[in-house]
């Protein structure tokens, strides 16, 4: 493939709705049904299951099956207790960051529609400076201007209703993508872009792809669990995002030395299938895509570890976005590493062949 631009208007456009729309672990069927709507043009036909994982399959009568898998759900709150005071306390849905939580706005998901709301917090005048405490699960809380429990519960809002950023996507200095959630519905929109390019450049595969936008990533690896009995892969490639280690406050001598604008990031780590990993290296030094390299210890932490260690071991590897302020509002990507993981997916798709073990023994 050549190293013209991948990403066009339209695509742009599928990426810039498919981020705003909140897609909550637990609740991400919306955002599928956005992602379904883009695929459905380059695929034969969709798998779905009971809790939201949706596939696009080319070939589906093909016995070898190769997964490309993103995750689509974003974190978020739970409404955990209402004060009679009318505020909220929240738990977490996923991995939610409680320091960056007050002043954020917030919507509220209702059978009435979004409630918005508010992160309180005392202003700096009324704090003790020699006890200042710190945004802590326990402490922060959401207002959403009632006067009370009762009319709380009268605007629709109850324990468990689940909680999200309203922040939306923009463009940082014109080649940095900004936005909530770009963890992991970044995977979804590559694996979407891997999908047209096969199609538009009538690339034929001798093997059945899998698409994967699976769910409930952010509490365990629940939806890639649950999706990979069904499809009962061969292959598994697997991409979501890493973190950009050269900003302040980050020891690169435990998280490794990884940046955006410097290429995606192939992992070393115990459910990477050592020769399917070295096959995507030897792709992308052969087309020429700039990459990186990151260790994990005993696993990597995404949905890798799931279909790998599924249906007697499938061969998996992890090609991983670099990211800037993961699990905050304004997670930060560089569009040429966006464009580079589409082309190291497709082109390494291109570079199997149908019935390859990658057995170590062959």
């Amino acid at each position: 493939m050549s190293k013209e631009k991948i990403i066009n208007k339209k695509s742009l456009e599928f990426l810039e709705k498919y981020l705003n729309n909140p897609s909550p672990t637990g609740y991400e069927w919306e955002g599928q049904k956005i992602w379904m709507d883009y695929v459905k043009p380059h695929v034969d036909e969709f798998i779905t299951d009971t809790y939201g994982t949706a596939v696009g399959v080319v070939n589906p009568k093909a016995k070898y099956k190769v997964v490309i898998e993103g995750h689509s759900d974003e974190i978020s709150w739970y409404v955990n207790y209402i004060t009679d005071e009318g505020l909220l306390y929240v738990i977490r849905n996923g991995g939610s960051d409680h320091q960056i939580a007050p002043s954020k706005w917030v919507n509220i998901h209702t059978k009435k529609g979004i409630v918005k709301g508010v992160f309180g917090w005392p202003a700096i005048h009324t704090r003790d400076k020699a006890k200042e405490e710190p945004p802590k699960l326990d402490n922060i809380f959401i207002d959403i201007g009632a006067k009370d429990k009762k009319e709380v519960e009268k605007m629709g809002v109850h324990v468990g209703c689940v909680i999200t950023y309203p922040d939306q996507f923009q463009i940082l200095n014109k080649d940095k993508f900004v936005c909530r959630a770009l963890d992991n519905r970044m995977g979804g929109f590559m694996i979407a872009e891997v999908a047209r390019l096969l199609k538009e450049n009538k690339k034929e595969l001798p093997f059945g792809l899998y698409l994967t936008n699976s769910v409930q990533e952010e509490i365990g690896l629940r939806g890639a669990e649950m999706i990979t009995q069904t499809i009962k892969p061969n292959v598994a490639i697997v991409t979501d995002v890493c973190h950009d280690t050269t900003t302040p406050m980050i020891n690169k001598k435990t998280e490794g030395e990884t940046k955006i604008g410097d290429g995606p990031v192939i992992s070393y780590a115990p459910a990477v299938q050592n020769k399917l990993r070295e096959r995507i290296l030897e792709t992308a030094e052969s087309k020429k895509i700039p990459f990186q390299r990151n260790a994990s210890s005993r696993y990597t932490g995404t949905d890798t570890d799931a279909f790998a260690y599924s249906n007697g071991g499938v061969a998996s590897a992890l090609i991983s976005l670099p990211l800037r302020y993961m699990h905050t509002t304004v997670e930060t990507v560089h569009k040429d590493d966006v464009e580079n993981v589409i082309r190291l997916i497709y082109e390494t798709l291109l570079n199997i062949k149908e019935g390859e073990t990658f057995s170590y023994f062959d």
